[in-house]
């Protein structure tokens, strides 16, 4: 029996072509019997480890994404882990620079090239000398490239998959700003360098230092600092050498005409003397589904053997998938852009400061993959210092789901500008979901915070109940009737009436807080409870705990596997207004009443140490009230309210709106509210179910 010299392929546990370190890996051991064929460093996988004679398996996720054990070079290169005749046969190598047999005294790190004759320099990366190699190197490395999510990581993805192995450098020029889809820029076209990557002068692998034989030697070179000799910005020029490359598409050599022309445009010229002479340089187009959005520029060093015209093919294949992935990138990225607009404009920007309550609130999404969806929650202030807090649950996740909460938010505002009852919004919002659709659902809960009677009105339409933590601790669910969902029609909604004392917090939420798959709703309810009073306790019974510091506290209880939904929160701390700072009166509709408006604020004022405040209120509210019994036909109400700020509120039965206008030189009227404007800090009319108030504020 004659024994014949084989070459066979076996994989060596090593690194991904992708990674610089790879280049370093030392070739297995050749026998001394048996010469073997010389070949590269042996590369391969980190994550694949030799399962048995001739065999290796990829552990973990294979690279198909499906979470199998394949053999290198996939099923279809599988071979059995058998003593058969043929066990001998060369096999693929696993992904990645091809591994090779025993190194070659010639071809060892260092030695003489056996083509060229030249010396390879230590520890750097060995041309690819066949077609097998250069397609698994492209396909490790566009996999590579297809992990990146956003731009930066393709783009990291390209340089970290080429360098060292397929180039000692390389820059990536993308334009600025980026096209999106369609759309078709206007102005010159601008490349401005992205990202610069070259071999560093000292690496290691993961912390552990490499050999001493294979540690690369210093060199002085153009590449230590590309960033530094090239420019960062680089316009088109129509008609240009660079704008021709570009448009050619296809990779060209450095030294091929048209490129020498383009390089001096694209480097500046400065950066020229970076491109080594010869074929040491390769740019390539980056062209994405519509237009060539950028270039690559692949750099190997003059010691280095040059690109040969299969490596075109290869540059023209990363480049192709680097474009593709950077167009899908700009993409994804416009469309997380839209769900986070829309959800921010859908939302409230800024919670309202209305006197008696403090706000607090967070929104958290279902995922950053889901960033839009139907939760909401909102406060809005009602005529006679009132505020009406708002959360609601449209059902789904998506854009459809975000679009319905916004109109349902929009209903639920214009609702309270009316000062309806909270159970009739809630009919008015049924009604509203039903002619978007029969499949529009939603839950809402609707709750109105009087300050001065430290009262609060509740109506709920199929929401989680909402949790009061009271001054001393203790944490309560409040009983409301659940109601409805809305949207399912034909339902009626009840509200009931509770007392809201000053020092309690009121918590709304959505069941995404309190639900998961790991427990029903009731369960983390009271979870949420349990939690709020032993927040409460840390802080002692006189003093409530600090509001956002309680709103973070809540979301805190969340664990592993609990976001199965959005949730949306709202905290309502209920000062109040004590009755010894509201001062309230009811004035007959006569032509006394501006008179007897104005003495009743002067004694008030009077009470509360603010006579310096008395000749402006005086006027104001004799105006006011003057405009109401001019029209009203039943009692005019007149309230003042004394907070961080004075505040008056003149009442009547009727619905028009007053009107500020200029009045002209010979109108004997007109003017009452051209003063107020002028002369209070803020002012305002809303409109009631029972007519309308006009209101100011005067700063103390």
């Amino acid at each position: 029996m004659t024994e014949q010299p084989t070459s066979i392929e076996r994989p060596q546990p090593g690194a991904d072509p992708a990674e610089a370190r790879g280049a370093f890996l030392c070739a297995p051991e050749q026998s001394a019997r048996h010469p073997v064929e010389p070949a590269l460093p042996a590369q391969a996988r980190a994550d694949i480890t030799p399962a048995g004679p001739g065999t290796a398996t990829s552990r973990g996720k294979g690279e198909d994404g499906m979470g199998k054990e394949h053999p290198v070079g996939g099923p279809e290169h599988s071979q059995p882990a058998t003593t058969e005749p043929d066990a001998l046969r060369p096999r693929p190598a696993p992904d990645g620079i091809p591994a090779q047999p025993g190194a070659d005294p010639e071809r060892a790190p260092g030695g003489p090239e056996r083509r060229t004759g030249r010396a390879v320099p230590s520890g750097r990366p060995m041309p690819m000398r066949r077609d097998g190699d250069r397609l698994r190197f492209v396909g490790a490395a566009t996999r590579r490239i297809a992990r990146g999510l956003d731009l930066d990581e393709i783009v990291m993805g390209l340089c970290r998959a080429t360098v060292p192995t397929f180039s000692d450098a390389i820059l990536v020029y993308l334009r600025d700003p980026l096209p999106v889809g369609d759309e078709r820029p206007t102005g010159p076209v601008v490349l401005r360098l992205r990202r610069t990557d070259r071999i560093p002068d000292e690496r290691d692998t993961d912390g552990v230092l490499l050999p001493a034989a294979f540690e690369p030697e210093p060199e002085p070179s153009v590449l230590a600092d590309l960033s530094a000799l090239t420019t960062e910005l680089c316009e088109v020029r129509p008609g240009g050498a660079l704008n021709e490359v570009l448009r050619g598409v296809r990779p060209v050599f450095a030294d091929a005409p048209a490129a020498r022309a383009a390089l001096p445009e694209l480097l500046g010229e400065s950066g020229e003397g970076v491109v080594p002479g010869g074929q040491h340089a390769i740019l390539a187009p980056l062209r994405g589904r519509r237009r060539v959005i950028g270039a690559a520029l692949f750099l190997r060093r003059p010691d280095q053997p040059a690109f040969e015209a299969d490596d075109l093919l290869v540059a023209a294949q990363l480049a192709t998938h680097s474009a593709l992935g950077i167009d899908k990138a700009v993409l994804y990225g416009r469309e997380a852009y839209i769900a986070d607009e829309l959800q921010r404009t859908m939302l409230p920007e800024t919670l309202p400061r209305p006197t008696g309550v403090r706000l607090a609130s967070r929104y958290l999404p279902a995922a950053e993959t889901a960033r839009v969806g139907g939760d909401w929650y909102d406060a809005i202030p009602l005529p006679g210092s009132r505020v009406a807090l708002v959360v609601g649950d449209v059902m789904g996740h998506s854009m459809t789901s975000a679009a319905i909460m916004g109109q349902l938010r929009t209903t639920a505002q214009t609702l309270a500008g009316l000062d309806l009852p909270p159970q009739e919004v809630l009919h008015h919002l049924d009604e509203q979901a039903q002619r978007l659709g029969t499949d529009r659902m939603a839950t809402c809960l609707y709750a109105v915070y009087d300050p001065v009677t430290h009262r609060i009105t509740i109506a709920n339409a199929g929401h989680p109940p909402p949790v009061l933590l009271h001054l001393g601790g203790r944490a309560e669910v409040l009983r409301v009737p659940p109601g409805a969902p809305i949207g399912v029609g034909g339902v009626d909604f009840e509200a009931v009436e509770l007392d809201a004392p000053a020092g309690a917090t009121l918590l709304l939420y959505t069941d995404g807080l309190v639900e998961s798959r790991l427990r029903d709703v009731w369960t983390g309810i009271e979870q949420l409870r349990e939690r709020l009073a032993a927040t409460a306790r840390l802080t002692g019974p006189d003093h409530p705990p600090p509001l956002e510091a309680l709103c973070d506290e809540v979301l805190d209880m969340l664990g592993p596997g609990d976001r199965d939904d959005d949730i949306a929160l709202l905290a309502a701390r209920f000062d109040g207004i004590a009755p010894s700072d509201v001062a309230y009166w009811t004035l007959e509709p006569e032509r006394t009443a501006p008179g007897q408006a104005r003495r009743l604020a002067r004694r008030a004022l009077a009470r509360w140490d603010l006579e310096d405040l008395s000749d402006s209120v005086e006027l104001l509210v004799s105006e006011v009230v003057t405009n109401a019994v001019r029209y009203a036909s039943r009692p005019v109400t007149l309230r003042l309210l004394r907070t961080d700020v004075l505040r008056c509120e003149v009442g009547d039965d009727v619905p028009q709106l007053p009107r500020l206008r200029q009045a002209r030189a010979t109108d004997e009227g007109g003017r009452g509210l051209y003063l107020v404007n002028k002369l209070a800090r803020r002012w305002g009319a809303t409109r009631l179910s029972t007519g309308k108030v006009v209101w100011f504020e005067l700063n103390r």
